[in-house]
């Protein structure tokens, strides 16, 4: 399974490569699939191409949503719950 997480453009490169913000961690991936990009856009990475471009409220809304999820995760599990108890 691929989990594709909003990253921001910082930087644009020659020849369609883009400097992109993960999560603080810096990357360079490839726009030559969805075309021109601007800094401060948020794009969908996966094998090291950007597939596709979100708007920014978008973009934070699913960021927001993945950190709450990550808050979740961190905290323990009650004794009396079961790690597969969805209710």
């Amino acid at each position: 399974m691929c989990l594709a997480v909003p990253v921001r453009v910082t930087a644009l490169l020659p020849a369609s490569w883009i400097e992109i913000d993960v999560s603080g961690t810096p990357g360079r991936v490839s726009s030559a699939l969805i075309g021109p990009v601007a800094i401060g856009d948020y794009v969908i990475v996966r094998a090291g191409f950007a597939i596709a471009r979100l708007d920014a409220s978008e973009a934070l809304s699913t960021l927001a949503l993945f950190e709450e999820i990550a808050v979740h995760l961190r905290e323990p599990l009650d004794a009396e719950q079961s790690p597969l108890d969805v209710t």
